[in-house]
């Protein structure tokens, strides 16, 4: 098992390009079944569950072709099975998105309950009480979701969501795509990664208006055609580069984004003493060298402070000047990190969903564990800034949502490198 050596205290300076949105690519791989034609995707981050969700369509019959540019061309038409195994399934959560689209466009599909992160329950009832709603039904049995379409198809549907919930919100716009008469979801998730996926659909030939809303407003369409998409840039990664230039007082450009998508991060950014300067699809942060001042914040859905960047602004506040609070209101055991934070010296303390956060003038190298995605990202850029080696250990978590990450930052002038297990 792969990991990675830090050895902190250089300062990051230069440019690099942010990748695609692995959480926009993943929902709009899965919406590529709803065509009735072959479908082009670019802009495709290189990222172990992209890698599996073309797995994914190998195993159910459709031969995907990669083009020089390694854009995906996916013809559904070729389809076999409509058994998504659990062997896939349980690597990556995003699996459960082939549900809505297949049930829509094939009629029935049978989907392994999924895997993924340890970071608190994700239930996937809202899935199921949504295409019920559409006239699906479905049963759970021997850890699989067994969803069959009413004669005639699915039927548009009222379906207001308890819970806010991305994937929820995209299984249940796919299915609606394809279903007969309109849909309307309340509650809804606002996310970016769901405006890409409704843009998506509607290059296809859809009709749906709203996203970006908490209203999303979809007119069934009898089919959805061949297409040509460009996948939106990921703002997560691009944040942790930003946090990754403020930590270590460094200047970094971000080129290849899109700076609207990113507004809280940005004025946190601010708040903690960089200076932000944003193009059409750049931006430049630059510390001039000052150690950050501590911040507050709270996660909360879109358009909020996201939940994905709280444990890079926990690393940002460990080497701040002041004491700053991060309350965490989407996960309820999104602080893993902090007990690895603390091998390094810095001065933490976890109060239910709360974490205080004490600035230290320096952190001290040390061998560490990443536990999920957004957590691992954290453990880096406190390397960055740590006195000696960080040897950071289970690195396949970083993999599963940054492309690259040893290379982007070596092009930064940090001192980085992957050490096979």
């Amino acid at each position: 098992m792969d990991k990675l050596i830090i050895t902190g205290g250089a300062r990051l300076d230069g440019e690099i390009r942010i990748s695609g949105a692995k959480n926009a690519a993943l929902p709009i791989l899965a919406a590529t079944l709803l065509a009735d034609g072959p479908v082009t995707v670019g802009n495709l981050p290189h990222l172990h569950d992209i890698t599996t969700m073309i797995e994914l369509f190998g195993r159910m019959g459709i031969e995907p072709v990669i083009d020089e540019k390694l854009a995906v061309e996916i013809d559904p038409r070729t389809i076999k099975t409509l058994v998504a195994p659990y062997e896939l399934v349980k690597t990556m959560r995003a699996s459960i998105l082939v549900l809505g689209p297949m049930v829509a466009r094939f009629g029935k599909a049978e989907v392994a309950l999924p895997g993924g992160c340890a970071i608190g329950s994700r239930p996937v009832d809202l899935h199921i009480r949504g295409l019920e709603a559409m006239g699906a039904k479905i049963e759970v049995e021997s850890g699989y979701i067994k969803a069959e379409a009413p004669e005639g198809g699915l039927r548009g549907a009222h379906f207001f969501f308890d819970t806010v919930s991305v994937t929820g919100t995209e299984n249940i716009m796919m299915a609606a795509a394809l279903a007969k008469g309109r849909s309307v979801l309340q509650n809804a998730a606002r996310e970016p990664e769901v405006v890409d996926l409704a843009n998506f659909i509607n290059a296809m030939g859809g009709k749906v208006q709203g996203a970006g809303t908490d209203t999303i407003i979809i007119d069934g369409v009898e089919r959805l055609a061949s297409a040509t998409y460009r996948v939106m840039p990921d703002r997560i990664e691009t944040g942790t580069y930003l946090v990754a230039a403020a930590v270590t007082g460094g200047r970094v450009k971000v080129k290849d984004t899109d700076p609207t998508i990113l507004e809280a991060v940005l004025e946190k950014l601010k708040e903690a003493g960089a200076e932000l300067t944003t193009g059409e699809d750049w931006i430049e942060l630059d510390m001039h060298g000052k150690r950050p001042k501590a911040v507050n914040l709270r996660t909360a859905p879109y358009p909020a402070f996201p939940t994905d960047m709280q444990a890079q602004f926990i690393s940002l506040n460990a080497i701040a000047e002041g004491t700053g609070a991060v309350i965490e209101t989407i996960f309820e055991n999104r602080f893993m990190h902090v007990y690895e934070m603390h091998r390094m010296g810095a001065q933490i303390q976890v109060e239910g969903n709360t974490a205080i956060v004490t600035g230290v003038p320096a952190l001290k190298g040390a061998p560490v564990m990443a536990t999920d995605l957004r957590a691992s990202a954290s453990l880096v850029l406190s390397a960055l800034v740590a006195e000696g080696d960080t040897l950071i250990d289970r690195i396949y978590h970083i993999d599963r949502g940054y492309e690259c990450i040893e290379e982007k930052l070596q092009m930064l002038g940090a001192i980085i490198r992957r050490v096979p297990g």
